[in-house]
């Protein structure tokens, strides 16, 4: 029986698992390893090797078969490597059941997963979507040997099998920890449903960035509108969404918002946990879908984006593409193949500022298009709707008349039913 010591043990050195089940889904093993690759160094846990097997069906007991499984805990403590990886999910029968055959940490990308977006949650609603995550994973595994990656790796008391009525306790803790943070949850969600809706009513229409993790949302959000938010080369670095304005060059007005970036195999209770912060995309005007062309896997991060924004009911809505790092892409086939097969697309580079005014000037295009040039007269007690025109930047002229405002300019939709009594258009 492993025994594990009051001593926290650091992890350092970790064996990468990827499977393929014969029949199952066409992802690249090894591309999917690269990735979780960049997903445990974001940790900080030294990736030793990595290992792709290929099985016919999974297995109840280790998820790969028996033989396979002692073989690699046998090469795994050969090489003096402290946790395995798996990028698969396990059940917490079959995690116990490989820690308790290895005496090793061993987890899974959900876990990886949740230890990020643990470290990158700044707002009170992000905290307590993670807190909540966090809970519903680790209730069903509190007989586990090691407890989560931020204990393990900073300290703090582990589960040692104290008997029934300390799990029953255990267990109760976590349910009434569940419930207080849904209940929290639902309160803060309230009050950024309020905002939310504020928001709706202002006149200024506004686009969601969304796409793949680490593929410059959250530079493209600065560059456009000279925010300073954070944005490093690592994944999950946003997890809060940030909503800065930008003046277009017609002297329309456009609300941008940086969005989460999704990954693949996202666990499904993190979407849910992630939902209220994903609903910026639900409520956007329209969506602006960022790629990293330089990735092999670009096509394949497209599709894990839309079938994302399919679940949250926001696959329906408008979305202008934009394929970043054109600097970086190396295969000029490549480039010209989804220039041909995207021609609506724009193609930039947001570190050498290629391609920004293109896609500026398409942003204005997309938002006159939607807005409508018209001819007004306003009574002078209206300016209350002359100044929300001219908050959302709709205004071209303006000029004071014997009988009132003169007025013509692009409206927008949110504005033409408040406007529409005073236009001249057609008179």
């Amino acid at each position: 029986m492993f025994e594990v010591s009051d001593k926290p043990k650091m992890v350092e050195r970790a064996l990468l698992i990827g499977v393929h089940v014969i029949g199952q889904g066409a992802d690249n093993v090894d591309n999917l390893l690269v990735e979780l690759t960049d997903l445990v160094n974001t940790v900080e846990i030294g990736v030793m090797e990595t290992m792709a097997i290929t099985i016919r069906k999974p297995h109840s007991h280790f998820y790969i078969g028996k033989g396979k499984a002692y073989d690699i805990i046998e090469h795994a403590k050969a090489q003096g490597y402290d946790c395995i990886v798996f990028d698969d999910s396990l059940t917490p029968a079959q995690q116990r059941n490989w820690e308790k055959e290895s005496g090793l940490c061993v987890i899974d990308r959900q876990e990886v997963i949740l230890d990020i977006f643990a470290s990158r949650a700044q707002t009170k609603e992000a905290v307590l979507q993670v807190g909540l995550a966090r809970m519903v994973y680790s209730l069903p595994r509190l007989t586990r040997a090691w407890t989560h990656l931020s204990r393990q790796r900073g300290g703090g008391t582990k589960m040692r099998g104290q008997g029934e009525t300390q799990l029953e306790a255990d267990q109760r803790i976590v349910r009434d920890r569940i419930a207080s943070l849904k209940r929290r949850l639902k309160i803060v969600r309230a009050q950024r449903g309020t905002q939310r809706k504020r928001r709706m009513k202002k006149p200024v229409p506004s686009a969601a960035i969304v796409g793949y993790t680490n593929v410059g949302k959250s530079s493209l959000l600065n560059i456009i509108t000279g925010a300073d938010i954070l944005a490093e080369d690592k994944l999950f670095v946003t997890l809060d969404p940030t909503t800065r304005q930008v003046i277009l060059p017609s002297g329309l007005k456009l609300l941008l918002t940086d969005t989460v970036g999704f990954v693949r195999k996202l666990p499904h209770n993190l979407v849910e946990a992630f939902k209220a912060t994903l609903e910026e995309a639900v409520v956007a005007d329209f969506l602006i879908h960022v790629l990293d062309i330089s990735s092999p896997e670009v096509e394949k991060h497209g599709e894990t984006t839309l079938e994302v924004l399919k679940e949250l009911g926001a696959d329906e809505k408008r979305i202008l593409t934009v394929f970043n790092k054109i600097d970086a892409c190396q295969d000029a086939f490549a480039l010209q193949r989804l220039q041909a097969q995207f021609p609506d697309a724009e193609f930039i580079s947001i570190l050498n500022n290629d391609g920004i005014e293109q896609l500026v000037r398409r942003l204005d295009d997309l938002l006159e298009t939607d807005s409508t040039f018209g001819e007004y007269l306003f009574p002078f007690d209206r300016y209350d709707l002359i100044s929300q025109l001219h908050q959302a930047g709709c205004v071209k002229e303006e000029e004071a008349r014997e009988e009132g405002v003169y007025i013509n300019g692009f409206i927008t939709p949110a504005l033409r039913p408040k406007v529409d009594a005073y236009q001249l258009n057609g008179r």
